[in-house]
C-alpha cells in the first residue's frame, strides 16, 4: 500500500524523486512504450474496432490499471515514488506549482508551442518525443490556449459527474445524454462538447490532443485526477455500480465492443470487476 499525492503537497524530495523516475524511464525506451500503448487504444465511435480505453463504458478501469502498470515500473526505478494527482479544479492557472521547473516545466513558447523550462524542455536533451512524431521532437503546450482562451473545468462541473447515480447508459460511447462515466469523460454531454477530462486534454494543449498524450508527463497527473473522482463517485453511490453488468446481446451494435462487468479488457485479459477496488495497492491523500 503506497499514497497518492495532491502535486501540490510534493515535497522537493519527492518531485525530485519523481521527475528522475520519469527520466530513466524514458532514457531506457520504457517510457514509449506506454505513450504506443495508449495510443493504441483510443478507437472512437465510427471505428469498427473494440473500445476499451475511451468513449467506452471501461474509460474508468482500463486507465486504472495503465497508471498502475506505469506506476509499477516507476517503482522499479525509485520504489518511493508514486503518481501524484493534478486537481484541475483548485490548481487552475499556468503559475499553478506542476509548471514549476522543479516538476514538469511550463507553457510552450510562442510560434510553435515548444516548452523550453523545466526537466522535459527539449534544450536538456532528455525527452525527444518519438511517437506520433508531426511536426518536431520536442514536448509541446499551449495551455489555456492563447489564440481562443478556454478555461479548465469548475468544482460546479466536476460534482454535475458526481451527482449521476447511473455509472454509464446505452449506447454506451461518446454520445450517451447521462451517465458519470461519458459526463466525466466529456464528451458530448446535454448539447456540450469537452467537458471535464476532455477539456483538460484541450487546455493543455501540445501534445495532450493527440492519443499519444502520456508524451507529456501531465497525462499520469491528470488521469490520477480522473481515477480519484471515480472512487468519490464509488463512495457516493453505493447502490451503483459498473454497467454493463453482463454482455451485450448480439443485436446490440456495440456487441463485442465494449466490456461489460466481467469480459477482460486488452491487453492484459483483466475483468473492470477486478479494478473495482483501488485500496489494495494505493489510497489517495
Amino acid at each position: 500500500m503506497y499514497t497518492r499525492k495532491n502535486q501540490r503537497d510534493l515535497t522537493a524530495s519527492e518531485k525530485r524523486r519523481l521527475v528522475n523516475a520519469l527520466l530513466e524511464l524514458k532514457r531506457s525506451g520504457r517510457y514509449d512504450a506506454f505513450v504506443r500503448m495508449h495510443g493504441e487504444y483510443v478507437v472512437s465511435d465510427a471505428e469498427d474496432e473494440v473500445r476499451a480505453a475511451h468513449m467506452t463504458p471501461s474509460f474508468f478501469p482500463w486507465h486504472r490499471r495503465f497508471l498502475l502498470d506505469f506506476e509499477k515500473a516507476l517503482q522499479q526505478v525509485d520504489s518511493g515514488v508514486s503518481i501524484p494527482y493534478w486537481d484541475w479544479t483548485r490548481d487552475r492557472s499556468t503559475k499553478s506549482s506542476l509548471w514549476a521547473d522543479d516538476l514538469l516545466g511550463g507553457n510552450g513558447r510562442f510560434g510553435d508551442d515548444q516548452v523550453m523550462t523545466g526537466p522535459f524542455a527539449h534544450s536538456n536533451g532528455n525527452w525527444p518525443i518519438r511517437v506520433d512524431i508531426t511536426e518536431g521532437v520536442y514536448l509541446t503546450r499551449d495551455l489555456g490556449r492563447r489564440s481562443n482562451p478556454l478555461e479548465l473545468p469548475t468544482r460546479a462541473d466536476v460534482d454535475a459527474a458526481l451527482g449521476d447515480p447511473v455509472y454509464d447508459a446505452a449506447p454506451w460511447d461518446s454520445t450517451v445524454a447521462t451517465g458519470f462515466r461519458n459526463t466525466l469523460e466529456g464528451w458530448s454531454v446535454g448539447g456540450e462538447r469537452w467537458r471535464n477530462h476532455n477539456r483538460v486534454h484541450r487546455w493543455v494543449g501540445g501534445l495532450m490532443l493527440r492519443a499519444a498524450s502520456p508524451n507529456d508527463p501531465v497525462f499520469w497527473l491528470h488521469h490520477a485526477y480522473c481515477d480519484l473522482l471515480w472512487d468519490r463517485w464509488q463512495r457516493a453511490h453505493r447502490g451503483s455500480g459498473y454497467l454493463p453488468v453482463e454482455p451485450l446481446p448480439a443485436s446490440d451494435p456495440q456487441h463485442g465492443r465494449v466490456f461489460s462487468l466481467d469480459e477482460p479488457m486488452p491487453p492484459w485479459d483483466v475483468r473492470p470487476s477486478e479494478l473495482l477496488d483501488h485500496r489494495r495497492w494505493y489510497r489517495y491523500a
